[in-house]
């Protein structure tokens, strides 16, 4: 039998997290080094993935920072070489890449859009990044999973996958109406079913795929917006960016061996209700 801490020991395995210098993406790179994983952190900024890469490397871990465009398969085809290339294997896949318009400073100005007038550019551009990015990135990846006979895929989800964007929270009085974009709710809800696909089609490959569902990470929200967001969560508050990190080691990890097309949804209880 295999004692508790080594379920969780990722010495020698090798991990690809795509979107790897985004706020949760940075924290699924920390994770998993810190496990024993070699990292390649895979971003579209390729500045900031090194920056992360680096913040390994000094934590004495193993890591690659690596420029990808999920869009493009021949990008998603060289951050993979350049994985095998670098560490001659891979055994988790983490697609963390995506566009998410959230409340938070960064993004003030991008949720004007009523799903009346949605721009189908902004609707095909969300399709691309965090729908076929995923199958893309999965489709890469398992080919070098299924010569080795493993591997692990970990697909973020969202809250918003699961159920309709409860629109009232994001209105302010006297403000312009702001709305949480269709093609997020959209496409997440196409990695939960992409998820279950691909942990079927694999059945019998030794290749396991769970979707982890985060609920709405705090990031310097404004006040009043972090108030009504916490009274629809069962435990009152948003989560902090590294509450995601012990799920996601969970399903990276043989902890999780008898888990495969399933979905580990950490959202302080916004879907309980």
């Amino acid at each position: 039998m295999v004692k508790l801490p080594e379920l969780f020991d990722l010495k020698s395995r090798v991990a690809i997290v795509t979107g790897g210098a985004g706020l949760l993406g940075t924290q699924f790179c920390i994770t998993l080094a810190e496990a024993g994983a070699r990292v390649v952190v895979a971003d579209i900024n390729a500045e900031a993935a090194q920056a992360v890469a680096d913040q390994l490397v000094k934590g004495g871990a193993e890591a690659l920072a690596v420029s990808a465009d999920v869009t493009d398969p021949q990008s998603v085809a060289q951050m993979v070489f350049a994985t095998q290339d670098a560490y001659s294997r891979l055994d988790i896949l983490v697609n963390s890449a995506a566009l998410d318009p959230k409340f938070d400073p960064q993004h003030a100005k991008q949720h004007t859009n009523s799903f009346e007038d949605y721009p189908l550019e902004i609707w095909n551009q969300a399709l691309e990044v965090n729908l076929t990015g995923v199958f893309l990135c999965s489709q890469a990846a398992v080919k070098p999973m299924l010569e080795q006979g493993s591997g692990v895929v970990i697909n973020i989800c969202s809250t918003y996958g699961l159920a309709g964007p409860d629109q009232r929270i994001y209105q302010r009085e006297g403000q312009s109406p702001a709305y949480k974009p269709v093609a997020y709710s959209v496409t997440k809800a196409g990695v939960l079913g992409l998820t279950k696909y691909l942990a079927t089609y694999y059945a019998g490959k030794n290749i396991r795929v769970n979707a982890l569902t985060p609920g709405g990470v705090f990031n310097d929200h404004e006040d009043e917006f972090v108030k009504v967001y916490s009274a629809r969560t069962v435990l009152g508050r948003m989560a902090e960016k590294d509450e995601m990190n012990g799920a996601l080691l969970f399903l990276a990890s043989d902890a999780s061996t008898y888990m495969t097309g399933a979905n580990l949804v950490v959202d302080g209880g916004w879907t309980a209700w």
